[in-house]
């Protein structure tokens, strides 16, 4: 026993060392509630990659490679396509078809474009402003752009036609035209057919800008207006500027849809007369569906995609650029 006033001398306590953590291998992180999120996603991801490989991907490739191939009738029963370099895309690039063609797109693509824009925006203006019927309306639009093209293009064919057409029978009798042909004239065949196409797209430009129209606050335009801002300057300064992403939108899906239609030029036209609405889509269409040349069609597809890509990649830059001055 220790004597009193001694003093007490304890042994040094032992650092006690916390428990080691449990390692975390790959296996550990994905179980953890952040990797089961990110399973999660992956596999909602999954489905929609596999179908744009299998049902996009995949055609875009073998477009690709029939465009250096040989690739004829002959090839579906002997299995050959020779590998031909760049002499499918000589042959169309030079043909004298390919000329006429990549001018009729130019005209078709910019002429449709301008008048489903201008005329959808204006209708999307006029019904931003709610009246009586305007929803009903608004719902008949709609109707050129849910019916099948196909059947767009056959009843404006017996509406256009020169001998028994709504169009030139109502224009006889009040006496403006005598019976002109609006598909069988070189010279009014391609307006013609743009102006289908216009009607077909406006209900679309409709559509997307009058939703763009319904984000621009009621405020700012009630601000604009106590600085005496109404009407077209209200429209220039309030409107457009916030309108103009949508404005994108719309031009390069207009474009990269337009710039590809197929259905409605076949439908009206067939290309014809004499090429005058021969576009590079409807040419690579009879290049390989009707001439059986699958390897020049392929070639002058692929010239449309890249034409595509390209004018897409300039216009955004052009209007990322405008954004952000």
């Amino acid at each position: 026993m220790a004597e009193a006033g001694a003093p007490v001398v304890t042994a040094p306590a032992r650092p006690q060392h916390a428990a080691p953590a449990p390692a975390r291998g790959p296996a550990g992180r994905w179980w953890s509630p952040r990797g089961r999120e990110r399973l999660l996603q992956l596999a909602f991801l999954v489905p929609a990659v596999v179908y744009l490989l299998l049902f996009f991907g995949y055609p875009v490739v073998q477009n690709v490679l029939m465009g250096f191939q040989e690739y004829t009738a002959r090839t579906f029963y002997t299995g050959e396509a020779p590998f031909v370099g760049l002499d499918n895309y000589v042959a169309v690039l030079s043909s004298g078809v390919f000329s006429t063609a990549l001018l009729n797109t130019v005209l078709f693509t910019v002429g449709s474009i301008a008048g489903q824009f201008v005329i959808g925006l204006a209708i999307a203006v006029f019904f931003h402003r709610r009246f009586p019927l305007s929803g009903f309306l608004r719902s008949l639009l709609l109707l050129p752009w849910l019916i099948p093209l196909i059947v767009s293009g056959a009843v404006w064919r017996w509406i256009l036609d020169q001998d028994n057409g709504v169009l030139n029978r109502f224009l006889g009798a009040v006496g403006l035209a005598d019976d002109p042909g609006w598909l069988t004239s070189t010279s009014l065949a391609l307006i013609a057919v743009i102006g289908v196409n216009i009607w077909i797209g406006i209900p679309f430009n409709t559509t997307i800008l009058y939703g763009g129209l319904q984000d621009v606050p009621q405020e700012l335009y009630e601000a604009a207006a106590l600085d005496g801002a109404t009407g077209w300057r209200a429209f220039r300064h309030v409107t457009w500027p916030l309108l103009r992403p949508v404005v994108s939108v719309v031009l390069v899906l207009g474009v990269v849809y337009t710039i590809k239609v197929l259905d409605i030029i076949l439908g009206l036209t067939d290309g014809g007369p004499a090429n005058a609405t021969q576009t590079i889509a409807t040419q690579a269409y009879h290049l390989s569906f009707q001439e059986f040349r699958f390897g020049e069609g392929a070639a002058l597809g692929n010239v449309l995609i890249v034409i595509s890509l390209v004018f897409a990649l300039f216009y955004l830059r052009a209007n990322r650029r405008a954004l952000t001055r």
